[in-house]
């Protein structure tokens, strides 16, 4: 399983995914720190990457699609800081690691 999260979150949750043994990668570190969320959409589905992400468009698109690729962790948090956010993040990574191995494809966190 990998994780590319958006540009919305910092790179910092990408970095602390990847302390935990999870494979993550920020969209800066691919290339795709500018990109449209069309384009982050489809190297998410190319890489079968899951998207992690405060963006609504991706949780729209998610529930419309009819792929299974990509999934979507859809993060309703408003502005934190970063401590703050990765602090609000490490109790609910079982619970989101779960729903994706049951199959998930879209995943609200709030």
């Amino acid at each position: 399983m990998k994780f590319l999260v958006d540009a919305q979150l910092p790179p910092a949750l990408a970095r602390w995914l990847a302390c935990q043994g999870v494979s993550a990668e920020h969209v800066s570190d691919v290339g795709l720190l500018a990109a449209s969320d069309a384009m982050i959409w489809e190297h998410a589905a190319q890489s079968g990457a899951v998207i992690v992400t405060k963006d609504e468009d991706f949780a729209l698109w998610r529930s419309v699609s009819v792929s299974r690729h990509p999934t979507v962790v859809w993060l309703r948090v408003g502005n934190t800081r970063k401590a703050e956010l990765l602090q609000w993040f490490e109790p609910l990574l079982p619970r989101i690691m779960a729903a994706i191995e049951r199959g998930e494809t879209l995943i609200e966190i709030d």
